[in-house]
């Protein structure tokens, strides 16, 4: 766990990932569409993937991907982010997280 609080640290967005997972392809897509730049972590790709795959499932994770921590706080699977998307908070979340910015023009 030390290892996914240490990945995890300093970041506004982390999608722990596998390259191969359609939903966490999925999750990187929607919360790039914002314009949030997330830092990933294809497990799949990684010589210590599996460790933090074991991790992210003792932190509540099932299954271990997608695992998105939005401000360093653990969001949730693929149904988590959607829920919040569709409830109008993945915005408000990312910016809080100083993950995405935007400026409010007036005239």
């Amino acid at each position: 766990m030390d290892t996914v609080t240490r990945l995890v640290e300093e970041k506004p967005v982390v999608i722990f990932s596998k390259s191969s997972c359609c939903m966490s392809h999925s999750m990187k897509q929607l919360i790039s569409s914002y314009g949030a730049n997330p830092t990933v972590y294809e497990l799949d790709e990684l010589p210590n993937g599996r460790e933090i795959d074991r991790a992210l499932k003792k932190l509540g994770c099932k299954p271990g991907v997608p695992a998105v921590f939005i401000g360093r706080k653990l969001i949730g699977g693929a149904n988590d982010i959607i829920s919040l998307q569709v409830q109008g908070k993945l915005v408000p979340a990312l910016m809080d997280a100083g993950a995405i910015w935007i400026w409010n023009r007036t005239s």
